[in-house]
């Protein structure tokens, strides 16, 4: 008897061909892309009457640098799509990588779903990852003036700039990262009859 999930890897595999690579895992499947079919292969996965992939749920970017310990040798990153069929009741990742390291760039998917517009802008703001063909592609959660992508692996955990208020100048300015040595450790001081009742006497 097929089960579901075997059902939706079959009808992948017929619908998509040789083009995507196809695994099932933990009760899920992926498929994996190349960049430069990925407009087709979305299509498909969105057309195709056996599987009607009709909403596109989430799209992620992900940093693959330090990925397995640091084994990873394939290309740093890479976009996660979820998508969901209405009409079969089924689910499906989809991940294509950039080809380039330096420049990644990606076909926007956002003429398939308009559900992606913001999802392509994060992660574009958040990993640096272009979607070419986006309409309007500009950061969404940080500021204008933000400098690099803070899920890379590679970004620093205190940023390269840092904002405050100059009293002399009057206006907010940017500045480089000032970290003065600090103790993280907190310290707690009571007394001796702390949390005792009054009256009480020190048994210990």
């Amino acid at each position: 008897m097929t089960t579901k999930l075997e059902a939706l890897e079959l009808a992948l595999r017929t619908a998509l061909g040789e083009g995507a690579a196809i695994t099932v895992a933990l009760g899920e499947v992926t498929v994996v892309v190349k960049a430069a079919g990925y407009i087709a292969a979305m299509q498909t996965l969105r057309d195709h009457p056996a599987l009607k992939f009709e909403q596109l749920l989430d799209l992620c970017g992900v940093d693959y640098s330090t990925y397995g310990e640091g084994s990873w040798d394939g290309a740093r990153f890479a976009a996660v799509s979820h998508l969901l069929s209405i009409e079969h009741n089924w689910r499906v990742r989809v991940r294509v990588f950039a080809e380039d390291d330096d420049t990644p760039v990606l076909p926007s998917v956002v003429e398939l779903w308009r559900s992606v517009n913001w999802y392509e802008r994060e992660a574009f703001d958040l990993y640096g990852i272009l979607f070419e063909g986006h309409n309007d592609l500009r950061r969404i959660l940080t500021d204008y003036g933000f400098i690099g992508h803070p899920f890379r692996k590679d970004f620093p955990m205190s940023g390269y700039v840092e904002m405050r208020y100059d009293p002399e100048q009057k206006r907010v300015i940017y500045q480089a990262v000032t970290i003065e040595p600090r103790e993280i450790i907190p310290r707690v001081i009571r007394e001796e009859t702390y949390g005792m009742n009054p009256g009480s006497k020190n048994l210990g």
